[in-house]
C-alpha cells in the first residue's frame, strides 16, 4: 500500500502475506481504510485486537474481519440481489416463499404422498387481500362417515375443499386423494385422535372431509321452478335433533322426496346429520323458509296438499287416499305439531298400533308415511 491507503496493483498472495504480517506486529488496525482514492473520510475505524482473555476481547471479531478481508481482494460473492443480508434469507421471505410453493411439493415423502400441513398454516396459501375467513367458514362444513364422503365426492367432487383420514381408511380414498392432489387441495393422514378432535365426535368413521355447504333455496324459489305433477316434500316443526334429521333425510332419499322445509334448513347439512344420512343428504334439498306457515300457505296455493299425523287422532294412515303433491308436516316429538301449523292441514292421519307408548320416533313416522305415500304413487 502507498501512503494514502490506496491500494497497489500487486498479486494477491503478497498482499496477503502483508496483511498477516502487519497482523503479526500489531500493525492491522492502526491505519484507518478509505472508501475510495483520494477520500479523506476513513471506512470504518475498528480498535486494536486485544489479546485473548483481556476487557477488550471480542470473540466475533476474527470473523468479521474475515469477511471484510474477502470483500477488500474481491473474494466476496452476493449469492442473490432479491433479499438483503448478502443473499440470506430473512424468516418472513421463507414464509412467503413457503405460501407460494406448490402444495403437492410439500411434505413429499410421507405416507400416500401426502403434504400433512398443520392446522397452523391451513390458510397460508390463500389471498390476503379481500378475504374473509369467518365468511368462509360459514360456507363450509365438515362431513364424516365413509358412506356420507364418498356420497358427496360422487355428486360434488370440485366441492371437497379437504380431507382428513386415517391410515387405515386412506385405500378407500385413493381415487378421492389422487383428485385432490391433481387440483392441488390438501388432504392429511393422521391419528385417531387428531380426527376425532376435527370431526368433533368419535364416530367419524376414519375420514373427515371439508366441502362447500349446498346452496339453499326458499320455499318461493322452489315452487316457482317446481314444475313436477308428483312431488313430496317435508315440513319440520321443530325438529332439529342432528339424528333425526339425518334418519329422515336417509328416508326421504330412498322414496324419492324432492326436500325439506325447515326455517334452519343448514342444520341438515352438519357432519351428525350427514353421516346418519349415509348419503342421502346429497340427494334432499333443504328449503328454508321465515315463517312455517307461510310456506305451507304457499305450497296450498302451487297445488300441495297438507297433511299433519297425530297419534291421538285423524284418519289410519292405511286408510288414506294420499294425492300425487302432498307437504307432510312433522312436529317436535315432546310437543308435536303446533297449533298454527296444524290449521293449515288439510289431512290428518295416524298410524295404527298397540298403543302400548304413546308415539313414534319423528323420523320412524316419517319412514312410515313416506313409504305409503310411494307405494300408492307406483
Amino acid at each position: 500500500m502507498d501512503g494514502k491507503g490506496q491500494r497497489q496493483h500487486e498479486p494477491r498472495s503478497h498482499r496477503r502475506d502483508e496483511r498477516d504480517d502487519a497482523r503479526a506486529d500489531g500493525r492491522h488496525h492502526d491505519k484507518p481504510r478509505y472508501d475510495k482514492p483520494g477520500s479523506d473520510k476513513p471506512r470504518y475505524d475498528k480498535p486494536q485486537r486485544a489479546e485473548p482473555g483481556s476487557d477488550g476481547y471480542r470473540t466475533g471479531a476474527p470473523r468479521a474481519e474475515r469477511e471484510h478481508d474477502r470483500r477488500e481482494d474481491g473474494r466476496h460473492e452476493h449469492k442473490s440481489h432479491e433479499y438483503k443480508n448478502h443473499g440470506h434469507k430473512s424468516r418472513e421471505h421463507k414464509r412467503h416463499d413457503y405460501a407460494k410453493q406448490d402444495k403437492s411439493q410439500r411434505g413429499a415423502g410421507t405416507a400416500w404422498g401426502a403434504q400433512a400441513r398443520s392446522d397452523v398454516d391451513e390458510f397460508a396459501d390463500r389471498p390476503s387481500k379481500g378475504f374473509d375467513e369467518k365468511e368462509q367458514r360459514l360456507n363450509e362444513t365438515r362431513l364424516y362417515g365413509i358412506n356420507a364422503c364418498r356420497e358427496t365426492f360422487k355428486h360434488r367432487r370440485d366441492d371437497v375443499v379437504k380431507l382428513y383420514l386415517d391410515e387405515a381408511t386412506a385405500p378407500k380414498f385413493a381415487d378421492v386423494m389422487k383428485h385432490l392432489a391433481k387440483t392441488r387441495k390438501a388432504y392429511h393422514v393422521v391419528g385417531e385422535e387428531e380426527l376425532e378432535r376435527i370431526a368433533g365426535s368419535q364416530h367419524h368413521g376414519g375420514v373427515v372431509m371439508v366441502v362447500r355447504k349446498k346452496p339453499v333455496a326458499d320455499i318461493f324459489a322452489y315452487l316457482a321452478r317446481q314444475k313436477k305433477q308428483r312431488d313430496c316434500l317435508l315440513a319440520l316443526d321443530g325438529v332439529g335433533n342432528p339424528h333425526n334429521l339425518g334418519a329422515i333425510m336417509r328416508s326421504c332419499a330412498h322414496f324419492g322426496v324432492s326436500g325439506i322445509v325447515m326455517t334452519e334448513a343448514g342444520l341438515l347439512q352438519s357432519g351428525a346429520a350427514a353421516r346418519t344420512a349415509e348419503g342421502g343428504m346429497e340427494h334432499v334439498e333443504g328449503i328454508s323458509t321465515a315463517r312455517l306457515t307461510d310456506a305451507l300457505q304457499a305450497c296450498r296455493q302451487a297445488g300441495y296438499t297438507i297433511i299433519t299425523t297425530s297419534s291421538h287422532g285423524g284418519e289410519s294412515l292405511y286408510a288414506s287416499k294420499l294425492p300425487a303433491k302432498v307437504v307432510v308436516v312433522f312436529g317436535e316429538e315432546m310437543d308435536g305439531v303446533s297449533k298454527a301449523v296444524a290449521s293449515r292441514a288439510d289431512i290428518g292421519v295416524q298410524i295404527p298400533g298397540s298403543g302400548l307408548v304413546e308415539s313414534l320416533n319423528v323420523s320412524v313416522a316419517a319412514s312410515l308415511i313416506l313409504g305409503e305415500w310411494y307405494r300408492q304413487q307406483l
